[in-house]
């Protein structure tokens, strides 16, 4: 019998790179990649067709009777061995990616504030409270006993009480208290308060499994439970924590691109989620004896650079610059100029460890729970936490004396304007004596501000990378609508010259001469992933300010993840959601249009008073679905009519104070 053939599957045609992403520094490396015969993610999507029936959610794969796979195109035709519906298949696939997705944040939240334990009790020492204003205004919220005590003993009180955030069985999460009155009210009338997210993550869980939870909409309350125990819970003590131990973010000029990078230094980036791993990496960096030793191996210096969320933390505390997001991690190493990428958790990619072989790069991780097959290993204690950053510098000189490669940086280097952080925005509204949300508030009913936006999350290589971030904002600040911004999305937007003041000129007429008066930027950087937190104490204050509702269901706002591709960004959406704000996801969404199911997220939360979904892929799509929520929540408040501008004089104002 003659030898079989193997069949090898015939690869697409590429694209050209500049068809794949906006970012001329990422074109130029990805084309080099090719040169190199590197494969990257950009060329790895297009030769991995996605699984249309795993796209539309249709398949189930929660017992060993299937994987079941359903009709997308005639969803109600059939169901799985089990009887599990359409509804059920899609309802609890999602409630797993909910569940996954906070699962990240909160491990994250809890690793924060078991750091914060440990420096309180004295195990620690590399690491101090550096914001006891912070501490203080938060442990107030709490209703911790302030006037009069040791910081140490407040912040014990209040690692008390934010340890509660993860382990409570019974009651409700401590950060509930910032929650404006009616949307808790509406919360607690539909069962989804959080009690402590291991409680709600474990009842997902289990609620998710075969022959359990089997309607839809109970599947979603526990859903939307658990995704409130991120936002307004791990995620937001995991912000709060770090504020009060490494400083809360103001605002400072960032240079970011691949231009940051220098040939004559050793280059160390700095990728992934914990910010406590980039501070001790600030320190040894700052090391005199390890930089006289990178100058001994011929060096100018050492250069510690950021990529992904640790280094948006890290720009808006130290100013350190920052080299892309997250699909621009792997062609960064294709400069050839990197002498050690460091990771630790969350949107890592394992073929970072063969393109990083390639150009002898040496990748490094550093946390138990992110190994990586190929990659060296230091492990991160934060009792000693300079033994491996240190450890890493070296590494990194060692690479620099013998590079052996041929190093090309692409010259471009974009700046911005970030670190718009919660006490900030408060801060530039009104100045010390006077720091309040008044003034946007105030914008919002004139008109002069149309609504808030928050654009926020990743690069998803099945869309041209950072294109519909960029023309979704441009489009959005042009109707005079204000955006915040978190995650990778922040790098798209500095790349292309929106995170300056000088972008208020393409905003529209009332939005920028509300920035032109502030001096601030259209669009506002608040920090990483986690940060979203700080979009919904934003969306608290507004609410407390008064004239805009009494719930965040209220608000003229909306939220938008346009190129998304991680769990988290589900479980993100969900609670902004169950927030009560719209919010719209691009790239692709996991449920079938036309189900039940669909209706429920689309619709009938909405009508429950919360918020509701949204999905569209072109840019000013996204945009118009925005706005005219944006507009329809201006209508229901009344503020949807331009008001006449009245010059008022003291006796105007005299008359008005007796009213009052």
């Amino acid at each position: 019998m003659p030898d079989e053939k193997k069949v090898v599957p015939k690869k697409k045609k590429l694209l050209d790179p500049r068809d794949l992403t906006t970012c001329e520094a990422t074109a130029m490396m990805l084309a080099k990649a090719r040169n190199d015969g590197v494969e990257l993610a950009f060329d790895r999507a297009q030769n991995m067709k996605a699984c249309p029936i795993g796209a539309d959610s249709a398949c189930c794969k929660h017992c060993f009777m299937g994987p079941c796979r359903l009709n997308s195109k005639d969803p109600y035709s059939k169901t799985g061995v089990c009887g599990a519906t359409i509804d059920t298949i899609m309802s609890r696939n999602f409630a797993r990616a909910v569940a996954a997705g906070c699962s990240a944040h909160t491990d994250h939240g809890m690793a924060m504030l078991n750091l914060f334990r440990e420096v309180l009790e004295g195990h620690i020492k590399d690491y101090k409270i550096k914001n006891v204003q912070k501490l203080e205004y938060v442990a107030k919220e709490m209703d911790i006993e302030v006037e009069g005590r040791e910081v140490k003993d407040i912040a014990m009180d209040l690692y008390k009480e934010l340890e509660r955030t993860y382990t409570q069985v019974d009651g409700e999460i401590p950060f509930v208290k910032r929650v404006p009155q009616k949307t808790l009210e509406t919360w607690r009338k539909e069962g989804i308060v959080p009690r402590g997210a291991m409680r709600e993550i474990m009842e997902l869980m289990h609620r998710s499994a075969i022959g359990v939870d089997q309607h839809y909409a109970n599947i979603t309350k526990q859903c939307s439970r658990v995704a409130l125990a991120d936002g307004w819970g791990g995620s937001m003590v995991a912000t709060e924590i770090a504020d009060i131990l490494f400083g809360t973010p103001s605002p400072v000029a960032i240079e970011t691109n691949m231009g940051v990078l220098k040939e004559d230094q050793v280059n160390i980036i700095v990728h992934g989620h914990e910010p406590n791993l980039f501070e001790s990496m600030v320190a040894s960096v700052a090391e005199p004896t390890l930089i006289q030793a990178a100058k001994d191996a011929g060096a100018k210096g050492l250069n510690l650079v950021g990529m992904c969320c640790s280094g948006l933390e890290m720009f808006s505390r130290h100013g350190t610059p920052h080299a892309g997001n997250f699909m621009s991690t792997e062609t960064v190493l294709v400069t050839g100029a990197v002498d050690a990428m460091v990771v630790d958790v969350q949107c890592i990619k394992q073929a970072l460890a063969q393109v990083a072989e390639c150009y002898k790069t040496q990748l490094i991780t550093t946390n138990p729970r992110a190994r990586i097959e190929g990659a060296k290993h230091i492990e991160f204690h934060e009792d000693n936490p300079k033994d491996c950053t240190d450890e890493i510098v070296i590494q990194a000189i060692g690479r620099f004396k013998n590079r052996g490669v041929e190093v090309e940086i692409p010259q471009i280097v974009n700046s911005g304007v970030h670190g718009f952080s919660h006490e900030y925005i408060n801060y530039m509204l009104g100045g010390t004596f006077r720091a309040s949300y008044t003034p946007l508030n105030d914008n919002i009913i004139n008109g002069r501000i149309r609504g808030v936006a928050g654009v926020v999350g990743c690069n998803n290589p099945r869309m041209k990378q950072d294109y519909v971030h960029v023309e979704l904002v441009k489009e959005l600040i042009k109707n005079d609508v204000l955006v915040v911004q978190t995650g990778c999305s922040q790098i798209a937007l500095a790349k292309a010259g929106l995170t300056t003041p000088e972008a208020a000129h393409l905003a529209g007429p009332g939005l920028k001469e509300v920035c032109e008066t502030v001096g601030m930027p259209p669009v506002l950087g608040l920090g990483a992933c986690v940060d979203n937190s700080r979009i919904l104490i934003a969306c608290a204050e507004m609410v407390k300010t008064g004239g805009l509702g009494d719930s965040i269901a209220d608000l003229p706002v909306a939220g938008c993840a346009p190129e998304y591709m991680s769990e988290k960004a589900i479980t993100i959406g969900q609670y902004f959601v169950a927030s009560g704000v719209f919010t719209v996801f691009g790239v692709t969404f996991p449920i079938v249009e036309g189900t039940k199911f669909h209706k429920h997220l689309f619709e009938e939360l909405e009508q429950l008073g919360m918020g509701k979904w949204g999905f569209a892929i072109d840019p000013h799509e996204i945009a118009q679905l925005m706005i005219a929520h944006i507009d329809k929540k201006r209508a229901a408040l009344g503020i949807d009519k331009a008001r006449e501008r009245v010059l008022m004089d003291m006796s105007d104002r005299r008359e008005l104070d007796d009213v009052a």
